[in-house]
């Protein structure tokens, strides 16, 4: 055997014993794996929050002296754009707040003063319709909504479990700390590769061309832009998308004279982030919401809304967003399912600019493969308009007069 032989088998052989340890070895390896993950969580919501940030950034780089060559407009460009794009990040999240917070809290208020004499109401009407069954009538006049009484003994649960609840508080404060650590720490690494993106282009560049071919540069070239162009026009187009229908709900709901309009115009248009779903999530919320002034109007809203998606399923999205993600209803509907079955929301989020990725590299593949069996694909079948043909050149007449004769 010559030496490639010798190394093939002995890579063959490595693999084997490979796939025997980690098979006998399958849960320690699983718990290294999620501790590495929970390690990482930090960098990866950084590079998620930096990425978004860099749209926005981008955004004002452009603005900021762009014919300026002076130093001081260079140095400050960086540092003065980032800035006011976690300002303006940091502005929204609070108008949204103050919107949505005080609604909520209102509604909740009408809520609870409601609740006992609807529950009145509802035990007089069932007593009302019960003439016939007195044994059942004398034990709903029995029933009494005492919120005293309901406190006391609410009072005594917690007494009573009063070891569960604190080790159940002490696990929400850990959990919370966590989530608060990670998300100060991948706000730090964020600012960083914000700050630093085109030395680390530069970077990656010098290592791809020492370490790899020009050929395989040329393939993550393509998929990088790919999914760069996919992503960048996905969340560009879902915001504008939010803006718009959160605006429309909130016009919609002042012409039908609905209570709560700020709040559910906002609630839908921040939900709407999330493909497909997020709409109904917030239609339901609103819905419940406006159901503690009126059930009625509620059913208005329902309906109003219902109306509101399809004109925005149909007419808004495939404009602002469809187009430019480019992937058909039934695969946006499969990547959003099978995104928020393994990450939740935000699987739910980046599974349709992923997926769409994944989408427009294939057909590339397969176009590609296409033209090297010389297979005519469905789009070069379509029926081309003629062109016009060009219009012959009119010979350029010299407008230079004869040069005088040179005196002797």
């Amino acid at each position: 055997m010559n030496k490639n032989e010798i190394k093939k088998y002995i890579f063959i052989a490595g693999l084997a014993v490979a796939v025997c340890v980690i098979s006998q070895n399958f849960s320690v390896l699983a718990s290294f794996v999620l501790l590495v993950l929970g390690a990482l969580k930090p960098l990866v919501m950084g590079f998620m929050i930096a990425y978004i940030f860099n749209i926005i950034m981008n955004f004002f780089e452009k603005h900021y002296f762009p014919k300026s060559n002076s130093k001081a407009a260079a140095i400050t460009r960086r540092p003065v754009c980032l800035l006011c794009s976690f300002a303006i990040a940091i502005a929204i999240i609070i108008l949204v707040m103050y919107i949505i917070v005080p609604e909520i809290a209102s509604a909740f208020g009408v809520l609870y003063a409601e609740i006992p004499p609807a529950f009145t109401t509802a035990k007089d009407f069932v007593i009302g319709k019960l003439n016939e069954y007195p044994e059942i009538q004398e034990q709903i006049s029995s029933l009494e909504f005492d919120w005293a009484n309901i406190a006391e003994k609410g009072s005594k649960l917690l007494t009573s479990g009063l070891a569960g609840i604190l080790s159940s508080a002490v696990g929400i404060i850990g959990g919370l700390t966590s989530a608060v650590t990670n998300l100060v720490l991948g706000l730090i690494f964020a600012v960083y590769l914000l700050l630093r993106k085109d030395k680390l282009f530069r970077d990656g560049n010098r290592i791809r061309h020492a370490y790899f071919s020009e050929e395989f540069n040329a393939k993550c070239s393509r998929v990088f832009h790919t999914a760069n162009e996919t992503f960048q026009s996905f969340f560009v187009g879902q915001f504008v998308e939010a803006i718009i229908l959160g605006s429309l709900c909130f016009i919609g709901m002042k012409i039908l004279k609905l209570p709560y309009a700020a709040m559910s115009g906002t609630l839908v248009g921040v939900t709407a982030f999330i493909p497909i779903v997020g709409a109904f999530i917030g239609a339901g919320i609103s819905a419940f919401i406006i159901l503690t002034e009126s059930p009625m109007q509620a059913l208005i809203f329902i309906i109003f809304l219902l109306i509101l998606q399809q004109f925005e399923g149909n007419i808004i999205y495939p404009k602002v967003v469809g187009g430019t993600v480019g992937l058909p209803s039934i695969w946006t509907l499969a990547a959003v399912t099978l995104g928020g079955g393994l990450f939740g929301i935000f699987g739910m989020i980046l599974g349709v600019p992923l997926a769409g990725t994944l989408y427009k590299l294939s057909f590339h593949v397969l176009e590609k493969k296409e033209s090297e069996l010389g297979i005519k694909s469905p789009d070069d079948s379509k029926p081309q308009k003629p062109q016009k043909p060009a219009n012959p050149k009119k010979p350029v007449q010299s407008k230079q007069k004869p040069a005088k004769a040179q005196k002797k």
